[in-house]
């Protein structure tokens, strides 16, 4: 099983690209983070910093968004489809790290 780096980064590159093109505010969003919505049915919006995208755990998380989704998301931003909790959990042991 080999790592699929490259095309989980242009997909968050593409994702991002889009969100600036289809004219949605960028200015709630700070310089450094990007949106993240996650959730199995109802999807909640996160502001992560752009520094977790390069960490293994989040990687996990955007390999299992590219398995669900693709490139094609449903809410416009990048939608990671795993419990609120799970993602809390993660994206706070990068925090402290």
């Amino acid at each position: 099983m080999g790592f699929r780096l490259p095309s989980i980064l242009f997909s968050v590159k593409q994702i991002l690209r889009t969100q600036s093109i289809s004219g949605r505010s960028q200015s709630s969003v700070p310089k450094g983070h990007i949106t993240v919505y996650v959730g199995e049915i109802q999807r909640t919006r996160f502001l992560v910093p752009i520094s977790y995208l390069n960490h293994p755990s989040f990687l996990d998380l955007l390999r299992r968004a590219e398995e669900e989704f693709g490139f094609s998301h449903p809410t416009g931003g990048l939608t990671i489809p795993c419990k609120e909790e799970a993602f809390i959990d993660v994206t706070s042991r990068l925090h402290t790290s």
